[in-house]
């Protein structure tokens, strides 16, 4: 076994508060809001979520890096974390169909990355102090000279983040003689919410996250979405103006995370930043509809005003997250629209929720006999 010396790092939080542990990789310094993610598998996907975009990432799982990583398992085509903390990372791996290490991985894409944290501790402290800005720190820069950079990282509140993550020209996924079309606004969507839908027969275009209805509507959609992505929705006004004229064209939508946010906001719902979020792939929610429960993929900061969609009269609660009781999806009594907070694509996670894109192909079915 070959031994080698790895450079000493720091977790500095903005509240002072700093976590010892060692380099991984390349040397420097990455800001972003600290969160933390319960999967205990599935780190690539998640690596490469765009949703996850100027956050610093810390790893529950007491192992990283241990099955490698493979080409095939991105959600994007780049890393979006900002940084990663975890406790042991692994720097052989053992898996027979990986394409490399997950080490050279981080190299490639100029990931900062601190293990041999005490992430128990270190979860529990956010867990109990709620998320906040930090900075990784693997180049031997000063705490004091840290702190003052730390002091003019924005908060994620109020902060647009999908036009860093959106395409900036629209592209086409699946087959052009599928039986139905979807114009999609990419606000950050993942790759396997477009897999899910060319595999039940749709051709998608997607958008940039800038794009009007009038865009939209030229490809002559038999439905519209609204993808997931990172940051505060509240800043989304052409998304939001976007899915106002969707809706006011009574056309099929469907919403997922961000997405479903932005639906919210166009119904004059608001939004707020949750304390901690939800982050990882064993959340349960039920589904109020049915009655039955799933087990969700989920990550998200933000969510919808519970109270405010209790007492709308278009729109009625149609999930429930029942570790806290928070909004988990929801859908308009009067319009062909519906949409959840969490991710149905699972990917990572489970595949309790996958009949959402059956739903939403219904609806465009439902939509389309209706014009005959």
């Amino acid at each position: 076994m070959k031994y080698t010396t790895r450079q000493s790092a720091i977790l500095l939080l903005s509240d002072g508060t700093i976590f010892h542990g060692k380099s991984i990789g390349i040397s420097g310094k990455t800001f972003g809001e600290v969160c933390f993610n319960t999967g205990m598998t599935g780190y690539q996907e998640i690596f490469t979520d765009p949703s996850y975009f100027g956050q610093i990432m810390v790893a529950t799982n007491t192992h990283i890096g241990n099955y490698g990583v493979n080409d095939l398992e991105i959600e994007s085509d780049s890393i979006k974390i900002a940084g990663l903390v975890c406790k042991n990372f692994s720097f052989n791996y053992s898996r027979e169909d990986a394409s490399g290490s997950l080490e050279d991985y981080f190299v490639k894409q100029n990931l900062i990355c601190i293990s041999d944290v005490d992430t128990r501790a270190l979860v529990s402290y956010i867990r109990d102090n709620g998320a906040m800005n930090a900075v990784i720190c693997t180049d031997g820069t000063s705490i004091e000279d840290l702190k003052k950079e730390l002091a003019d990282v924005p908060n994620m509140e109020g902060l647009e983040l999908a036009s860093k993550v959106s395409t900036t020209e629209p592209y086409f996924f699946g087959d052009e003689n599928a039986t139905y079309k979807i114009s999609a606004l990419d606000l950050g969507i993942k790759k396997n919410i477009l897999r899910n839908l060319a595999k039940r027969d749709c051709y998608i275009k997607v958008y940039p996250y800038n794009s009007t209805y009038k865009d939209l509507a030229e490809f002559n959609p038999d439905g519209y979405f609204l993808s997931n992505g990172p940051g505060d929705p509240d800043p989304l006004f052409g998304a939001i103006e976007v899915a106002k004229e969707i809706l006011a064209n009574d056309k099929p939508l469907f919403g997922i995370c961000l997405g479903h946010q932005v639906i919210a906001l166009a119904n004059g719902v608001q939004t707020y930043k949750m304390f901690n979020g939800h982050r990882g792939i064993n959340h349960p929610v039920k589904n109020l509809i049915t009655g039955k429960g799933e087990i969700t993929s989920q990550n998200h900061g933000f969510a919808v005003n519970k109270e405010q969609l209790d007492n709308h009269a278009d729109l009625e609660i149609t999930h429930l997250h029942l570790n806290d009781g928070t909004v988990a999806g929801m859908r308009m009594k009067n319009k062909n629209c519906f949409s959840v907070q969490y991710h149905p694509e699972a990917s990572p996670g489970p595949h309790d929720s996958s009949y959402l894109f059956d739903q939403f192909v219904e609806n465009i079915k439902l939509a389309a006999a209706k014009t005959i």
